[in-house]
């Protein structure tokens, strides 16, 4: 089955499958199938062409995949625009949402490590 270019996956329950499209997760896939009225636990080779129909017009309405994308970015853009302190913590490449600095956000920051210089080891006469 395949939603807005995406192939959901044959073999993975449905409730799993639906995942793989970016901007659902498991619990906006269950409030999907819910509402289309699908067992969570059908696999999606075993829909039929009405289901899928029905899924399909589910996730449409949703906004997901490129537009979701695209309004993270512009929402960060504007954080940035209007210098707000989030923004400048983006264009810094820190974190934004408050954590420590000093011990942790490694991957952000890159791997730079300061080791205390601890003196050097003397040789003993024997």
């Amino acid at each position: 089955m395949r939603i807005l270019g995406i192939t959901v996956p044959n073999e993975k329950r449905l409730e799993i499958g639906l995942t793989c499209l970016y901007g659902i997760g498991v619990s906006s896939a269950r409030k999907i199938l819910d509402q289309v009225g699908i067992d969570r636990g059908k696999r999606t080779k075993d829909l039929t062409s009405d289901e899928e129909n029905k899924i399909r017009a589910v996730v449409e309405g949703m906004k997901i995949e490129g537009n979701l994308k695209r309004e993270i970015s512009g929402n960060i853009k504007r954080l940035k625009d209007i210098k707000s302190y989030r923004g400048i913590r983006h264009i810094k490449r820190l974190p934004v949402r408050g954590q420590r600095t000093k011990t942790n956000s490694r991957t952000v920051r890159g791997n730079v490590r300061k080791t205390m210089a601890s003196g050097k080891r003397k040789e003993s006469k024997t």
